[in-house]
């Protein structure tokens, strides 16, 4: 995987982030799961973003540079996994929403239960995770450089395959079209609108 294309805004990146593969080595072992949907988030133009509302030190990596991991723990309970893009400075980043198991389903199903069938192992950004083994200490590792985590190109994914509809379970720009997912795969999560959900300008 190359930098360069990823250095663009997250919703130019995150379409043909769909076929890549995400592999995490850990002392368990390897788990390499091939990505099949996504979600894009900008900075302060997406009311959606952790980015909204300027930097902290809690969303520091989503402002660069690209090719970075982008951990937080979603309402006290899983960890989500975001890829960096765009340009340094500048908040954007993709939310690996799903995707399938490759390499060491053993392990992820290890971790995310015995009964788990194989399309569910890595349905779901926290489930995603979970299969994966990432946690907090993952925050800010290099993908395209580091050994922990390694983002790489999987089989090309035709454009025919790839569809596009709004974000799941977010209360605020709900509607924006920065949801790509490929169609008809089992891994890919059930859509579902927030209850707190408004209508909303946008992309």
């Amino acid at each position: 995987m190359n930098v360069d294309l990823l250095a663009h805004p997250a919703e130019e990146v995150a379409p043909q982030l769909l076929g890549s593969v995400l592999t995490c080595k850990t002392l368990e072992g390897t788990v390499s799961i091939a990505i099949t949907e996504t979600e894009a988030y900008s900075g302060a133009a997406d009311p959606a973003s952790h980015a909204y509302r300027g930097q902290t030190a809690r969303n520091a990596v989503m402002f660069g540079p690209a090719g970075h991991l982008y951990v937080y723990r979603s309402h006290g309970l899983h960890w989500c996994a975001n890829i960096v893009t765009g340009t340094d400075g500048i908040a954007s980043a993709v939310l690996i929403r799903a995707g399938r198991v490759i390499e060491g389903e053993d392990l992820a199903r290890k971790r995310r239960g015995e009964k788990v069938e194989s399309p569910r192992l890595a349905r779901g950004p926290g489930n995603f995770c979970q299969a994966l083994g990432i946690t907090a200490e993952h925050n800010g590792a290099d993908l395209l450089t580091g050994t922990s985590v390694v983002l790489s190109g999987g089989e090309s994914v035709p454009a025919a395959l790839i569809q596009v509809g709004p974000r799941v379970g977010v209360s605020k720009a709900h509607d924006w079209q920065h949801r790509f997912y490929l169609a008809g795969d089992p891994t890919v999560s059930a859509y579902r609108l927030s209850p707190r959900a408004k209508p909303s300008a946008g992309a």
